[in-house]
């Protein structure tokens, strides 16, 4: 069981700059009319709001139940997707479709850096910290680095040695280098030193003879040995040794079709969006599936601190390598849903799970009671998701962000 009291944001904001509407919303999502909460200032565009009140919470026979009754307020962005979020002290940064978002929880001051601002691309995939700075990875403005003293960006890109415009992920290696994903491979930074353009390397299908399985990368991730992890849209792939060794679904990973079709969500295949995503279902077998499914498409991953591998499937639900083979779980073993968009491991070494039918975590070798709506989130499709050092909870889907606190 999930061991939180939930209440949603100390502070309701508005970024009607994004798109967004203003004011609180119900758990139900209907939104509440501002002249029932009057904010403390008088709403002005693209400024934050606050009620008065915030929502109540009550713990019945040891199930987190929610107060009908309780307003839910949310960080609001408007018809864009949440698809990173990096806490760090006070501020909070959230990575939409429509730019990085930098909120200053401690004043409620918040800025928006998009194309207008130094960015490149308006498409946020990654936002973290990279040699001290706070960065971005952008759906094809390559990688920006920001000085936050003058508010300048620095992009690295093509000529630089980046792989490709479209950024999905970063992570600084415990040896210093940086591994970048991108959509036409990987890239390594030896010693990190991103201006010396010898030390940018690229690993591809082609150079790697295979041993990246596919050029498409969307996570990456580092594990108890040193070894890099990347997740593709062809599988898993292990760069240890320098050696490569790569995973599939013939090999252990996604769960079977026959399992899961029945619980399919949704049916935006993305076989039917490209020449790409066509040829690929072909090849693996997948030719007559016309729904959301592909259990070699990994979207997110995650090494946990016992050093075992998870990775979340299109479809094909989450699967777990402990060294020697995989295991998946489905909605069959009570995950929400079978698309797991995000994973995230708190500092507690919790393993958060965010479907597109809601949040739960992994306990004691189940998961927990899963989180939905009801609980406070803004939307049960999580695509993002930080936590705090005091254990609070932000959690971004599509339109918005829910921040959920421990209770006292």
């Amino acid at each position: 069981m999930i061991q939180y009291r939930y209440a949603a944001l100390a502070a309701s904001f508005a970024l009607l700059a994004l798109g967004g509407g203003a004011g609180p919303v119900r758990a139900d999502g209907t939104p509440v009319l501002l002249a029932q909460a009057a904010p403390v200032h008088p709403p002005v565009a693209g400024m934050p709001q606050h009620p008065p009140v915030a929502p109540t919470v009550q713990e019945r026979e040891g199930k987190v139940a929610v107060d009908p009754a309780a307003r839910f307020t949310h960080f609001r962005v408007g018809n864009k997707n949440v698809k990173s979020i990096y806490a760090e002290g006070k501020v909070v940064w959230v990575g939409t479709s429509g730019g990085v978002v930098r909120y200053d929880t401690g004043d409620d001051s918040f800025k928006l850096y998009d194309v207008r601002n130094g960015l490149l691309s308006n498409g946020m995939f990654f936002v973290g910290k990279v040699k001290g700075q706070i960065a971005v990875g952008t759906y094809g403005g390559g990688l920006s680095l920001l000085d936050e003293k003058s508010g300048t960006w620095k992009t690295y890109n093509i000529p630089e040695g980046l792989g490709d415009a479209f950024v999905y992920d970063v992570i600084t290696a415990r040896n210093g280098d940086i591994w970048i994903a991108t959509w036409s491979g990987a890239n390594r930074i030896r010693g990190g030193d991103l201006d010396d353009r010898s030390k940018w390397d690229l690993f591809t299908v082609e150079n790697t003879r295979g041993g990246v399985p596919n050029d498409w990368v969307y996570g990456l991730a580092e594990g108890r040995n040193g070894d890099i992890w990347l997740a593709t849209e062809g599988g898993m792939a292990r760069f240890s040794n320098n050696r490569w060794e790569n995973w599939n679904h013939a090999r252990g990973l996604g769960a079977d079709y026959e399992k899961v079709k029945k619980d399919i969500a949704f049916r935006n295949d993305p076989g039917t969006q490209s020449l790409h995503h066509a040829k690929q279902k072909q090849e693996m077998g997948l030719g007559d599936v016309n729904v959301a499914y592909n259990p070699n498409y990994v979207v997110s991953l995650e090494v946990d601190r016992q050093g075992n591998v998870w990775a979340g499937t299109w479809g094909g639900g989450l699967s777990r390598f402990d060294g020697r083979k995989w295991v998946s779980y489905t909605t069959a073993e009570g995950l929400p849903g079978n698309h797991v968009f995000m994973l995230h491991q708190d500092r507690q070494g919790r393993m958060w799970i965010g479907t597109n039918n809601g949040l739960t975590q992994w306990q004691d070798g189940k998961f927990a009671r899963t989180m939905t709506t009801a609980d406070g989130l803004f939307a049960n499709n999580i695509f993002a998701m930080a936590t705090t050092a005091d254990g609070d909870l932000w959690i971004g889907s599509y339109g918005g962000v829910a921040h959920l606190r421990p209770g006292k």
